[in-house]
């Protein structure tokens, strides 16, 4: 099992900065690529950002040149610095890994972003 915790969510202006990160506990082995997602109410649940094993990234396009998704070396913890916030970026965080190796599909318990107009 993989826990992954969020953590540096909050409220901010519009055009203010946040860095989410995201802890992995337990078999963390188990872990490759990881991700943010977000959902906003009555939305579904979007992919923000991904990082693979090999440190490509993939970004939506309603965060290029303002959001950025990193890792250490050891691959915990993951981070998502979001600069330039929007109104529209208020949602629900959340990390999750993917786990073909563990036939598994990690989520953290989400961080909430508020941002304010």
């Amino acid at each position: 099992q993989v826990q992954l915790v969020e953590s540096g969510g909050g409220l901010v202006q519009a055009g203010g900065s946040l860095r989410l990160s995201c802890a992995a506990s337990g078999d963390t082995i188990c872990i490759s690529a990881m991700g943010w997602y977000r959902q906003a109410p009555g939305k579904e649940r979007d992919l923000v950002a991904a990082i693979a094993s090999n440190g490509s990234t993939y970004y939506a396009d309603s965060v290029k040149g303002r959001f950025t998704i990193s890792r250490d070396n050891a691959k915990n913890p993951l981070y998502l610095q979001m600069n330039s916030l929007k109104p529209e970026d208020t949602a629900v965080y959340y990390c999750n890994a993917p786990s073909p190796l563990c036939d598994s599909d990690y989520w953290g318990q989400g961080t909430q972003v508020t941002v304010s107009s």
